[in-house]
């Protein structure tokens, strides 16, 4: 589109070329694409990922567990490489018919559960284990609340403001300043809300904080989208503030560095199979996000 306006068509039809950075892979259909089985480790947890935002929820998570001396938690983490389509594969698609990273299959149960969408991977692994999430129902649903929450307001910051301020082909002021707009009031609710609570269900880290954090603690520290000082009008000390601890979680450190293919390559850990993976990395190195 070059024209400063666009008059949609009375019936839209596909042009693969349309999509800037994302046009080779994405298209209009749903389904498997090409035939390729799925590697299957050692453990129970196999999940299948890429250190997105999305994909740092579970990893964080599963760490956590780890950390808290939940041993069943021990998983295999397989790179799934999105900008070469592979979650379009058949064994993938299997997973999760959306096509979107993180998948998960977990081999304890009899049938093996499949588990996709990163709040439902959290959702379900707090309730398996009984951890990082309240016991008592109100607490818990205002734990729920805020993590759905994120599952409602990070596609505004991803695919609305983030591709339109960073991956768009062209840049239009409309859709910038509206994204913009959003972005910016859910960064004050997060600020406000933080004013009063140390993390997002009061004195207790939670699934909620393990979900909104990659998004929204990346966003003010930059490391997304290059927008941190775009946006800052007004400095959101609560959201660095809380940004700023949950960073220097180790389970933080080790859960952001699995599946990630960029940065220096101390913070890149393409696959991790066992506790141990860390130990080739440099852990004085890596800078917490």
């Amino acid at each position: 589109m070059t024209d400063d306006t666009y008059t949609p068509p009375k019936v839209w039809t596909w042009n693969s070329d349309n999509g800037g950075k994302f046009a080779g892979i994405n298209r209009p259909t749903a389904g498997a694409r090409s035939d390729k089985t799925l590697a299957v480790g050692r453990h129970p947890l196999q999940l299948y990922s890429l250190a997105t935002p999305n994909g740092v929820k579970v990893t964080v998570m599963l760490e956590e567990l780890l950390a808290l001396g939940i041993t069943e938690a021990e998983y295999d983490a397989h790179l799934i490489n999105i900008m070469e389509g592979e979650q379009f594969t058949s064994g993938f698609v299997a997973i999760n018919p959306n096509s979107k990273i993180p998948a998960m299959m977990d081999h304890s149960t009899s049938p093996p559960t499949r588990i996709f969408e990163s709040a439902a991977i959290l959702l379900y692994l707090a309730e398996k284990h009984q951890v990082l999430i309240p016991m008592d129902p109100a607490q818990r649903t205002a734990c729920l609340s805020w993590l759905f929450w994120q599952m409602g307001s990070a596609p505004i910051l991803g695919g609305g403001f983030g591709h339109f301020y960073a991956y768009a082909p062209e840049k239009y002021q409309y859709p910038i300043d509206r994204y913009t707009m959003e972005i910016k009031r859910q960064l004050d609710v997060l600020d406000q809300h933080l004013a009063k609570n140390r993390f997002m269900c009061g004195d207790e880290y939670s699934i909620a904080d393990i979900a909104i954090w990659p998004w929204y603690g990346a966003l003010v520290s930059n490391k997304v989208y290059e927008a941190a000082e775009f946006l800052q009008t007004q400095l959101y000390t609560n959201v660095l503030r809380w940004n700023d601890e949950i960073a220097l979680r180790p389970a933080v450190q080790r859960g952001r560095m699995v599946n990630r293919t960029w940065g220096e390559p101390s913070s890149q850990l393409h696959e991790r199979h066992d506790a141990t993976d860390f130990d080739t990395l440099t852990q004085d190195k890596i800078s917490p996000v």
